[in-house]
């Protein structure tokens, strides 16, 4: 996977490529977590993430909890697939998708 970060003042913006599972969540986790001084806003591009697996949603689950308590986290261009899998594990409720 293809971890690209992206800061602009307290907006942080990660765009994936590639698949998010059990081998390469916990470069996202770190990816995310050691990049959020300071950051009230974080954006997860998944234009080009072809598949999460439970592992990357944990991550994803993570990052908004720790989100909500400085601002927000929004993931935007998922496909139809991983919007799917947030529909199906109920995380449509819990993540802001656009």
């Amino acid at each position: 996977m293809d971890i690209r970060s992206i800061t602009d003042g307290s907006r942080l913006a990660i765009a994936l490529e590639g698949k998010l599972d059990t081998n390469t969540a916990p470069q996202l986790e770190k990816a995310i977590f050691l990049s959020l001084e300071g950051v009230e806003e974080l954006t997860l591009d998944f234009d080009k993430l072809d598949y999460i697996s439970s592992a990357g949603l944990r991550v994803l689950i993570k990052a908004e909890k720790e989100m909500s308590k400085r601002g927000g986290m929004r993931i935007v261009r998922a496909n139809e697939a991983i919007r799917g899998i947030f529909e199906i594990s109920g995380l449509n409720e819990m993540l802001t998708v656009e």
